[in-house]
């Protein structure tokens, strides 16, 4: 009953005293790694072990939401024709049927060029924000 046993509890401590601008940067340091435990990232610098560090910025996910938002229209577009050009062939004559075909590809020549430059922002957007920095 009650809690597990740790297999290699910690029941050594270890205190210490350092001067206030060596504080001053040990707490930088770990408000900068966004932790939640500040003895576990003391051992961790201290033994140097990995750490990983996540940090989310509010932008990127906001672009990244409304990249979404503009796929699923972007999918509905293209059922949205595909039903308009089964439409056109069943329902409308030849001349009438060209002339209909004929806007719709000026519109997609539109869409197409919008979609060439949201490829130009988003990688234009990717090497300035999502570089990784080595």
């Amino acid at each position: 009953m009650g809690r597990k046993t740790a297999k290699d509890p910690a029941i050594h401590k270890v205190n210490f005293r350092m001067n206030s601008s060596d504080y001053e940067r040990l707490m930088r340091m770990f408000r900068e790694s966004e932790q939640k435990n500040l003895s576990l990232f003391i051992i961790s610098v201290m033994l140097n072990r990995e750490m990983k560090v996540v940090k989310v910025d509010k932008s990127t996910m906001d672009y990244y939401m409304r990249l979404t938002t503009f796929y699923t229209q972007y999918q509905a577009v293209g059922n949205n024709y595909n039903q308009l050009v089964k439409a056109i062939k069943s329902n409308f004559g030849e001349k009438r049927g060209l002339a209909m075909l004929y806007r719709l590809e000026k519109t997609t020549i539109e869409l197409i060029s919008i979609t060439k430059q949201l490829f130009a922002l988003t990688d234009e957007f990717e090497k300035k924000y999502l570089a990784k920095k080595e």
